[in-house]
């Protein structure tokens, strides 16, 4: 239950006292220690205490590339995604052939990551003609990308169509002419999907759930818009009707929804199968699984979720009366999520007195909300290490602010971090992969930062860091 605060969120009492040490966050043995759901793979510390990324050293990163910095465990990020590729073909391989994984643009995408995406066998779901043109630039076929959104534009679906998506999800109404208008000016046939909101209500962030009633997205199972939807594409020939798809939120462990959400959407599979005699090749199940940001978080599983899934897919399909479609799954935020930290210098600390005689120490960063802004939006919460060295100090309650003109920039909320932890010391926030980068701003007109890969021992830059020059160059004078 959220509590409201004149203050904010932050501020808000939790059983009737000031909240000061959230009940999962416990004061660590040693605050040198790394969780390892909360780190990519090859993140160790060296002999000296620092944090090494695929065999690099921070301090050398930085050395090179500057803070704030992204850091991205090329390795972590590949085998993540190799695993949901091979999870899936293999629990659905005797259902249907196996099943296709999306990677969501949306997370993070650059020309490099769409690049990994093609080679690595993954598909691509997209949500922007710029999501869009990133992806055919890093090489990903055309047919391996769907355009999702609620508002695409025409020149968004003339792009896609021209590309030869291999699925346009449809989300409203409004949107089935518009699409098939312009694939008769280009004389093409458009592969689609219906987006349908099955009334499900995802166990996640009311911002990031996206499958109950009262929301933007789909159209709606039990207010008959799905099937209406369904008619007018069957009524224009140049839709294909490939498959129906859903997606209840994001950050979700547990899979109780999906089974819901697959029962629904596979009745309206059959129902549209036995009432219009045509075959729907096809099904989306959505996906959105969870990732670690702190000790009190456990990711499932790729094999767990896949087996579950199919077994689901394949009872309800067998209740139906109706062939197993090909599926196709989004994992979204599990693969970018956890491949990434972000690499912060410290600058002013400072402590703060709370009731009941207690303190907090505010530990300026030289990003903030710019570089993350999940935990002003979301009420997200993030862990944190000491990165440029080990400390023997003791830990001590610790909130990582940013440098914005905003009291609501904070980067973590709660975190026990050394207490000689100063000025010149640099910090790791892992988790920070996907919705990082990619929601980054330009607040009080700070450049966002770069994003670096690092791979055996090798660092390359995915995307640059911006400079001012680069936004005086917006402003038109």
């Amino acid at each position: 239950m959220a509590h409201s605060h004149e203050a904010g969120a932050l501020h808000a009492p939790h059983n009737g006292a000031t909240a000061v040490v959230p009940a999962w966050l416990t004061p660590p043995a040693d605050v040198n220690e790394l969780l390892p759901q909360l780190w990519a793979r090859t993140v160790t510390r060296g002999a000296d205490g620092s944090l090494q990324v695929g065999g690099i050293a921070v301090a050398e990163l930085v050395e090179q590339f500057g803070t704030p910095l992204y850091v991205l465990d090329e390795e972590d990020f590949r085998a993540r995604a190799a695993q949901f590729r091979d999870a899936f073909a293999t629990a659905f391989a005797d259902l249907c052939g196996g099943a296709d994984v999306y990677y969501a643009a949306k997370s993070f995408i650059a020309t490099g990551v769409a690049r990994w995406i093609s080679e690595d066998g993954l598909n691509l779901d997209t949500a922007s003609g710029g999501e869009l043109a990133l992806g055919l630039r890093g090489g990903v076929p055309g047919e391996r990308i769907a355009l999702h959104g609620n508002n695409k534009s025409r020149s968004e679906i003339h792009a896609a169509l021209t590309a030869g998506v291999g699925r346009i999800v449809l989300d409203s109404l409004g949107e089935i002419d518009l699409v098939a208008d312009v694939a008769r000016e280009l004389d093409v046939v458009a592969p689609v999907f219906i987006r349908v909101t099955v009334g499900v209500e995802a166990h996640t962030h009311s911002y990031i759930a996206t499958a109950h009633e009262d929301q933007k997205f789909g159209l709606s199972l039990a207010g008959g818009q799905a099937l209406t939807a369904v008619e007018a594409v069957l009524a224009r020939p140049e839709l294909s009707l490939r498959g129906l798809h859903s997606h209840i939120g994001s950050q979700i462990f547990d899979l109780g929804g999906f089974e819901v959400s697959a029962r629904r959407l596979l009745e309206l599979h059959a129902r549209i199968e036995h009432s219009y005699g045509v075959t729907l090749p096809e099904i989306d199940l959505g996906g959105g699984f969870g990732m670690a940001y702190t000790s009190e978080h456990t990711p499932l599983a790729p094999e767990r979720i896949a087996t579950r899934l199919a077994e689901i897919v394949a009872r309800e399909c067998l209740v139906q009366g109706v062939a197993v479609p090909k599926v196709s799954v989004e994992p979204g935020r599990a693969i970018s999520g956890p491949s990434t930290f972000t690499l912060y210098e410290v600058g002013a600390v400072k402590d703060v007195a709370l009731e009941g005689g207690t303190s907090r120490r505010y530990v300026s960063v030289d990003g903030g909300m710019s570089d993350n802004i999940r935990t002003a939006l979301y009420d997200a919460d993030y862990s944190a290490t000491l990165a440029s060295r080990a400390s023997q100090a003791p830990g001590v309650l610790s909130r990582v602010v940013g440098k914005h003109c905003e009291s609501g920039d904070v980067v973590v909320k709660d975190e026990f971090l050394p207490s000689d932890a100063g000025a010149g010391d640099l910090l790791a926030v892992p988790g920070t992969g996907a919705y990082c980068r990619s929601m980054a701003s330009n607040y009080n007109q700070v450049p966002r930062p770069a994003v670096v890969a690092v791979r055996d021992g090798v660092a390359r830059l995915l995307v640059r860091r911006e400079t001012p020059e680069d936004l005086l160059a917006l402003d038109a004078g």
